[in-house]
């Protein structure tokens, strides 16, 4: 009964104690490399350059897509509005039958 369960004697998985002692000791600082010495705006515009080629990478929908899509959120979005008014009105009712 010597070994607690999550007790903090236990190695990290995969790795023994003199492993994880060595990779702590053996980490050089990290330093910017190639993005650290750009300025400022070539940052910048690295950054804005990134973005433009995801924006590529989307797959737009087509023009009916688009309209099948806002017409079934509108759907949705009136069939909720009518389902929350109907049990908003139904809530009234009960609180006034039990306050009146």
């Amino acid at each position: 009964m010597t070994d607690a369960l999550g007790s903090i004697d236990m190695p990290e998985r995969g790795r023994s104690d003199d492993d994880a002692t060595e990779s702590k000791s053996k980490k050089k600082p990290r330093r910017g490399g190639k993005r650290g010495k750009k300025g400022p705006l070539a940052r910048l515009a690295l950054f804005y350059r990134q973005i433009i080629a995801e924006l590529r990478k989307v797959v737009w929908p087509t023009r009916n897509q688009l309209s099948t899509y806002t017409t079934v959120v509108i759907v949705f979005v009136v069939i909720v509005i009518g389902l929350v008014t109907v049990i908003d009105l139904g809530i009234k009712e009960v609180v006034d039958y039990v306050f009146a």
